[in-house]
């Protein structure tokens, strides 16, 4: 399966959530290589940082931020069990791309009527590819965030008419996530009983459960 994590408005999570989405597969023995679309680099910095820490190679981290992704991540995906894509902000050309290499798009938004309606953009692009993929599917996923909040709840129902559905995981604001940027490592690698973990475990296997 590919998976895509993509949002026009940058600061929204996708290099976090793609890293620990790999990870997460990555330790229930799944061969998995993440996509570094975004020409920030972010991926690739933090498989880089769990270099030079001398931590194990959990997956590969390929810097692929070209719009010829649609054609090349095929390939890399025939020795792999799943390849996840760290999308692009504000980057057309490469998001189509990303959008037509897809089996899954991932949305991720935070708690705040402002991602809400930066949403409209992605569904734009969404709804072009579906022209050419019309099985794509898609989920808007909330992040950062108290999944009891109101804010949360607001933020959710703002969707518009929820299509793409809401995941039912959501994944809190939390110190951790900033943590594992810096160490090169994942949140289980640092408290393997945190909420944080557990929360990437359900967001994961709920994941799983969606047939492309």
């Amino acid at each position: 399966m590919i998976v895509a994590l993509l949002n026009q408005k940058g600061g929204v999570g996708k290099t976090t959530l793609a890293l620990h989405l790999a990870g997460e597969w990555a330790r229930h023995g799944q061969r998995v290589t993440v996509i570094d679309a975004d020409p920030q680099g972010s991926a690739l910095d933090w498989s880089q940082q769990r270099a030079r820490e001398c931590l194990p190679r959990l997956f590969g981290v390929v810097g692929l931020a070209r719009d010829t992704l649609h054609r090349e991540a095929p390939e890399l995906a025939r020795d792999a069990d799943h390849i996840v894509i760290d999308g692009p902000p504000r980057v057309a050309s490469l998001m189509r791309s990303a959008l037509l290499a897809a089996d899954l798009v991932l949305i991720p938004v935070q708690p705040s009527p402002f991602d809400g309606w930066a949403s409209a953009e992605m569904l734009s692009l969404l709804g072009e590819a579906r022209i050419y993929r019309p099985n794509l599917a898609a989920r808007f996923l909330l992040n950062r965030c108290g999944a009891r909040t109101v804010i949360a709840r607001e933020t959710a129902e703002s969707l518009p008419d929820h299509d793409p559905p809401v995941l039912a995981s959501t994944i809190g604001q939390r110190v951790v996530f900033a943590d594992t940027a810096r160490s090169g490592r994942l949140v289980s690698e640092i408290d393997e009983d945190s909420p944080a973990t557990r929360e990437i475990a359900a967001f994961c296997a709920e994941i799983g459960s969606i047939a492309p």
